[in-house]
């Protein structure tokens, strides 16, 4: 599929704008049009209703608590102390001396490994971004002999000539000069602003860079004020910010993003189980709503890709045309009990969970019905441990823009199909899953008479209060199909001649372009159980 036609296709039809285009745009920033925004809210609603509203049973069968949050997008600033982004939410950022362009270090300096089997494997890096700039040409042969390496690609980008001081000169990636560019430094990725009427340090806050630290400051609050007991899950749906230096393809890398994402916390001992079964959901979700193609890739991090605080995390991949490697959609990371402590540390508030139900249960042959009291004995670790303890984190978290953009590659379709005379011509089609779909379906009155327009209205006012539908009666009938082909509507009913004899419409299927007569009452059926299938 070729990127740049999806792009003129979502800019003609009104799914994706460039931000402040009269202006000139604004680099990493995006518009919804009237079609983008429907596509969008029907992915966050879908999420919404098969995750938090109706998640399937847990591992062992049992019903699954799930409640959610809207958190305010700026926090008080102490909050990204403590999640550490404040002083570790950066990457390493060079800039070229000739053409001025300004590059992440770690995607400038990766490398395609290539194996004696033939196998390519993407690293990012030798180590270190310094580590990287002081390598010398006898260190690269030593790694490349030392891991079965038989080449390293590309060298023209990453490696020139050794200069005076044996370093590796680099060369830049857009204008091609050698040795320009600058030593790596920090470049934070938090847009910063100030909340109050004087612009200082003690007023600066920050554009969050992610919804899960909302969460997690509010586990008490939503402890103490919904009953829920563990094991339970958090969800939100939220805008998040990153100062991105270079933003790129298309959606996929943004300033300005929206993310679908849970906190789920569990027993420490549980924790794995819960892992897998959220590891498990979350890759067979996606396939549910029509992405089946081999361009879904789910991919266990290995050890050292790991976050700090992370015990384990799957990345779930999606083949983008435009790139030759995967892409992650979602991340599901185990994250241990690492934020509730840095939070519990940082605040001086006690984020811990007392297991009442499991304290009330094993109360047979204590001296006290007293938590406290009992404490007071010193009784062991592990004991205090059944009862109270930090909660550890499952967090699955989903890009909606990304997963908005994986949907447009994997529905965009041309195809040839005949006409009214038996001559093939070119279709495009959008094939969205019937639930994903902006419109559910067009009513097409075939002429504008015989009283055609009236009874098709009708229908169209009927439908419009469950669904989101369109009334077309602009040109040829044919040309109505090819419209609503090309904006994704999976149905076309048209009302004829004969439905003004005996109520009945044709529907019209987008893939499959079969038509059926069905009766005008069984409309609404129809579209509501294409909206519950599973693809």
């Amino acid at each position: 599929m070729d990127m740049e036609k999806l792009v003129a296709l979502c800019r003609r039809r009104g799914f994706i704008f460039q931000s402040s285009e009269i202006y000139g745009g604004i680099n990493g920033f995006w518009d919804y049009g009237p079609l983008g925004c429907e596509l969008k809210k029907n992915i966050k609603d879908a999420w919404w209703q098969d995750m938090v509203r109706n998640p399937p049973p847990g591992p062992d069968g049992q019903e699954i608590t799930m409640v959610g949050l809207d958190c305010a997008q700026i926090m008080n600033p102490k909050v990204w102390e403590a999640s550490g982004h404040v002083g570790g939410f950066s990457d390493p950022m060079v800039d070229c001396k000739a053409c001025r362009g300004r590059f992440r270090a770690d995607h400038l300096l990766s490398f395609t490994i290539i194996f004696p089997n033939g196998e390519k494997t993407l690293i990012s890096g030798l180590g270190s971004p310094q580590q990287i700039l002081e390598l010398n040409a006898k260190k690269l042969e030593r790694w490349q002999k030392a891991n079965g390496v038989i080449d390293v690609w590309p060298k023209p980008i990453a490696f020139g000539d050794l200069n005076e001081e044996g370093r590796m000169k680099f060369r830049c990636p857009t204008c091609d000069e050698e040795g320009m560019l600058t030593e790596p430094r920090a470049f934070n990725l938090m847009f910063e602003s100030h909340a109050g009427a004087i612009k200082d340090d003690a007023n600066k806050v920050y554009l969050r860079p992610e919804t899960a630290q909302g969460m997690f400051v509010n586990f008490k609050n939503v402890l103490d004020s919904s009953r829920v007991k563990l094991p339970f899950g958090m969800a939100q749906i939220g805008k998040a910010f990153r100062n991105e230096i270079n933003p790129r393809n298309y959606t996929f890398r943004s300033r300005e993003f929206e993310q679908m994402e849970i906190e789920f916390f569990c027993h420490p001992s549980e924790s794995m189980k819960w892992y897998e079964y959220w590891r498990d959901l979350r890759k067979k979700w996606y396939s549910t709503l029509g992405i089946k193609s081999g361009n879904l890739k789910p991919r266990e991090q290995g050890k050292e890709e790991l976050a700090h605080y992370s015990i384990g995390t799957t990345d779930i991949e999606y083949m983008f045309p435009f790139s030759e490697e995967p892409q992650e959609l979602e991340g599901v990371a185990h994250r241990g009990a690492f934020d509730l402590n840095a939070h519990m540390k940082h605040s001086g508030k006690d984020l811990s969970y007392f297991d009442e139900e499991a304290w009330s249960k094993d109360a047979a042959g204590r001296k006290t019905n007293s938590f406290k009291e009992w404490l007071k004995g010193n009784p062991a670790a592990e004991e205090i441990e059944k009862y109270q303890y930090v909660p550890h984190v499952i967090e699955p978290s989903a890009g909606a823009d990304r997963f908005t953009l994986a949907v447009l590659c994997e529905a965009y379709t041309e195809d040839k199909q005949p006409d009214s005379k038996g001559n093939l011509e070119e279709r495009l089609v959008m094939k969205f899953h019937p639930r994903l779909a902006p419109v559910k379906a067009a009513i097409l009155p075939l002429v504008k008479k015989d009283g055609m327009p009236e009874k098709a209205e009708k229908l169209y006012r009927e439908l419009k209060q469950c669904f989101k539908v369109e009334y077309d009666d602009s040109g040829a009938v044919g040309r109505r199909y090819r419209r609503q082909d090309e904006i994704g509507t999976p149905f076309c009913i048209t009302i004829d001649g004969e439905t003004l004899q005996n109520d009945s419409v044709t529907i019209r299927d987008r893939d499959t372009l079969q038509q059926r007569r069905i009766p005008i009452t069984e409309v609404e059926a129809e579209i509501r159980k294409a909206l519950r299938s599973v693809s």
